[in-house]
């Protein structure tokens, strides 16, 4: 084995294995996988971030300066030209641990708007207005989850469009979509044109729904964005329920109106 890789036997094939930091969970495997496999002679990827190791089939060699080349564009990760060899213990998540913060937000937020929703703030259930805690579960979703997104706008777009159809295509989409949810959230919050704001509601996350469908079909660990890149939320069946539930509220907003 030469400083890159190792030759296989087999013909005009070759099997190259090197070392890259910065991959810390499944969804960093599968940027670095997504990465590579755009290089046209490059034939399959696997990415480990257990031990930073990438090995590749490819048609010719890659050079050290092509793999930095292609990891340029991704300031997170970077080649190990000399590896030091390392033990690394990795821990499974229990699935309430994993979507703690998800929960814990969520359930602020149905907290707030369920305080905040009855009439003249009387506090008897009488007086309890079902579309303003819809309305106000809305607003602070928007609000809220803009917020984590804003954070850090490169690394949520960079995460959005592995699974988003409109980013995949139009990564400006994955840029402007943080400022596209603070507004509609800001929008919710004056109440200005409510019926225009619950019908882009439903269409923005309807249309985001199927992307994600898409990726827990295809089983593929990617991160979820719905909180940007502050927390490491893997995409799943609960990312589809956010979705839907926010397009049945806008739904039942508009049948409300």
């Amino acid at each position: 084995m030469d400083k890159n890789g190792v030759c296989d036997t087999s013909l005009q094939k070759m099997t190259q294995q090197f070392n890259i930091s910065g991959m810390t969970c499944e969804a960093c495997e599968y940027k670095i996988q997504h990465v590579f496999s755009q290089i046209p002679s490059v034939k399959s990827v696997v990415a480990k971030f257990s031990d930073n190791s990438v090995i590749i089939e490819t048609e010719e060699k890659l050079s050290n300066d092509k793999i930095i080349e292609t990891l340029k564009p991704h300031s997170k990760y970077a080649f190990i030209t000399n590896p030091i060899v390392s033990e690394i213990t990795t821990q499974s998540q229990s699935w309430t641990s994993q979507y703690y913060p998800l929960l814990l937000i969520a359930g602020m937020i149905a907290i707030v708007s369920f305080l905040t929703s009855f009439h003249a703030g009387i506090y008897a259930m009488e007086h309890f207005q079902l579309k303003m805690f819809l309305h106000n579960f809305m607003t602070g979703f928007f609000l809220v989850f803009s917020f984590f997104k804003l954070l850090d706008v490169k690394a949520f777009a960079e995460s959005f469009q592995m699974y988003d159809l409109l980013a995949a295509k139009v990564p400006f989409y994955g840029k402007l979509y943080p400022f596209i949810e603070l507004a509609l959230g800001l929008l919710c919050l004056i109440h200005f044109q409510p019926q225009l704001v619950y019908w882009a509601d439903i269409i923005i996350m309807a249309f985001g729904a199927l992307g994600v469908i898409q990726s827990v079909v295809d089983k593929r660990k990617i991160r979820c964005a719905c909180l940007g890149t502050v927390f490491n939320l893997p995409m799943s069946t609960v990312t589809i329920i956010e979705n839907s539930l926010m397009v049945l509220i806008g739904i039942a907003l508009l049948i409300m109106l």
